[in-house]
């Protein structure tokens, strides 16, 4: 369980500023949902913690993203996640409502599929943060090189602003959550605590 001072996730080349305009990497300040971070922040800072979430995500190929409609009511739709080159990408159709939602409002969560069954032994893991469009051609190729996507397509790097596993341990249910500036926290409780256990 580390707290670091690293910030900042980043695709080969690029230091923030107008090159994390243009999608090359660089973590975000400011904004709704604080600050966030690049995937290979998490993986510095907690990194068991980012491999049990990264573990969770690798079990199945499609996922649940939440995006925000144009009036604000959130859209869940289903995705394929990505863990490349320190970064978590999310990669979707051309014109598709999901991409049209996240250029309008960047802010998103993705959750884990859960797979068949209601055991939560493996973990139940979501993320959240803001999506950042890649627009530069160099990376977006690499991309398409090593996943072979359909073409055209959009492609986003996601900034996190919070990571959260839930899982079950005995009479427990165990919430680890792990934010920028902070240090991992664990809560265990059942449904008979009057208060949460947090270490």
């Amino acid at each position: 369980m580390t707290s670091g001072s690293t910030r900042g996730g980043s695709v080969e080349g690029s230091e923030g500023g107008e090159g994390a305009a243009r999608g090359e990497g660089g973590a975000g300040r400011g904004g709704a949902g604080g600050e966030a971070v690049g995937w290979s922040v998490v993986e510095a800072e907690v990194p068991e913690f980012a491999g049990r979430v990264r573990e969770r995500f690798a079990a199945y190929r499609h996922h649940v993203l939440a995006s925000l409609r144009k009036d604000g009511a959130p859209r869940l739709t289903g995705l394929e996640a990505d863990f490349r080159h320190g970064e978590l990408w999310l990669g979707m159709m051309v014109g598709s409502r999901k991409a049209l939602d996240l250029r309008r409002d960047p802010r998103f969560s993705l959750h884990a599929n859960p797979g068949p069954g209601a055991d939560l032994s493996r973990g139940d893991v979501r993320v959240s943060g803001r999506a950042v469009e890649v627009t530069d051609p160099a990376v977006v190729a690499r991309y398409a090189a090593a996943v072979g996507p359909p073409e055209p397509f959009h492609l986003f790097r996601a900034e996190l602003t919070e990571a959260v596993r839930t899982y079950s341990a005995g009479a427990y249910v165990v919430l680890e959550s792990w934010a920028p500036g902070r240090p991992l926290r664990t809560i265990r409780r059942t449904s008979d605590d009057p208060a949460l256990r947090v270490e």
